[in-house]
């Protein structure tokens, strides 16, 4: 996964994440069907680029940094998918709504 990370690094204030796993089971091991799985708002930040730029042409440093658990929209970004396989979907610092502690 590392290796694959390297190649994608992220420009200005765009942040790369992978969202959790949709949870499959309920606790009593009751299989849930795709169709009625809600969609996971929640993800892992895996790489972030290294901010926007004002007027003045300065660099505004990024609110996120690698490995932050953050909230996203239900709907918006861009899904990329990579080497491994895995899917991660790339989002503007703007549009994520909030880090979680």
């Amino acid at each position: 996964m590392a290796n694959a990370i390297k190649k994608l690094i992220p420009l200005l204030d765009r942040v790369l994440v992978q969202r959790a796993e949709a949870v499959t089971k309920t606790a009593g091991g009751i299989v849930i069907p795709e169709k009625a799985q809600s969609k996971v708002l929640k993800a892992t930040v895996i790489a972030v680029g290294p901010g926007a730029r004002n007027q003045a042409g300065q660099t505004i440093p990024m609110g996120v940094k690698v490995g932050d658990q953050v909230l996203l929209p239900e709907f918006g970004g861009t899904k990329v998918e990579l080497d491994d396989q895995k899917e991660y979907h790339l989002f503007r610092e703007g549009d994520i709504l909030a880090k979680i502690e």
